[in-house]
């Protein structure tokens, strides 16, 4: 059962992997964030750990993988977004996101952390006890994925829903019933006409590599043992539906490999892309 007094233990290992990427792995790096690290709090050094000792460790490599290569794919179409003119970021589902708080463009948006209260706390304490300032342009945003009030939560702290978003919801739609995810892509649906999408989805086994079946099968049972079971798996075809029907447009899908420049994969340590997981963009259509 999950503990409400503390963060989510996904939000942790995730801001884990995020750190260990700057200590573990060689040049080139493919994300960095710098914040990570502080983020962990007392639990730093056992967290780190792992990572190393048996940094080499598949399910170790596919974690520290699959985090900088969707932070770095989402960054990049984040900065594109900015440099269009958008000025709302979304980040649904949080956890311990840094963007806010290290980034020279969170200055040209007004955030929106979304996501589950524990989690939110856990995060100001730790911020405020190392002395980095939330900005102003911050504004967190208690919200249940289960529930269907996302709109509402986000216009009580300020979200214009009259002016296009980038919104990412990463690390997040494994956990959730196919129900809630059609639900939160409708909410954002009905966002303005230009806001747009970046998700990520694990795919089921038959799309899976040997590295990614092997991940799967090793994590999903841990993930469910700490209250947090992985409920659902979609292909591309299945992805791209859901976003249809919420009123979304699909750009593209995109594999671990894909999701950065070719020669970061040029490497001489054990972080390699696994096919497990895919990135969606995908933006909000015009109304007839």
């Amino acid at each position: 059962m999950r503990d409400d007094s503390l963060p989510s233990q996904t939000a942790l290992t995730a801001a884990a992997a995020r750190a260990a990427h700057l200590i573990v792995d060689d040049d080139p790096l493919i994300f960095s964030d710098s914040l990570a690290w502080t983020f962990l709090g007392d639990r730093a050094e056992e967290l780190l750990g792992f990572h190393r000792i048996h940094g080499t460790h598949l399910v170790l490599v596919g974690a520290r993988t699959a985090v900088v290569t969707r932070g770095r794919y989402t960054e990049d179409r984040l900065a594109e977004a900015i440099r269009r003119g958008v000025g709302q970021y979304v980040i649904l589902g949080a956890g311990l996101d840094s963007f806010a708080y290290r980034s020279e463009l969170a200055g040209r948006v007004r955030v929106f952390e979304v996501d589950h209260p524990a989690t939110q706390r856990y995060k100001r304490e730790v911020l405020a006890d190392s002395g980095v300032v939330i900005p102003d342009s911050v504004a967190f945003v208690a919200a249940d994925f289960e529930t269907r009030s996302l709109a509402g939560h986000l216009v009580r702290e300020g979200f214009d829903p009259t002016s296009p978003a980038f919104v990412c919801w990463l690390g997040v739609t494994m956990y959730l019933t196919r129900e809630a995810i059609d639900e939160t892509l409708k909410s954002i649906g009905a966002f303005a006409p230009g806001t747009e999408l970046v998700v990520d989805y694990m795919v089921p086994a038959d799309l899976r590599d040997a590295d990614g079946e092997t991940y799967v099968t090793s994590v999903m049972p841990v993930a469910a043992e700490n209250g947090e079971p992985w409920l659902t798996f979609l292909s591309p075809r299945e992805m791209s539906a859901l976003l249809e029907e919420a009123g979304l447009a699909v750009t593209e899908h995109v594999r671990q490999r894909d999701a950065v420049d070719a020669a970061l994969w040029d490497r001489r340590d054990a972080l390699r892309p696994f096919d497990l997981s895919m990135l969606a963009r995908a933006r909000v259509r015009s109304g007839e």
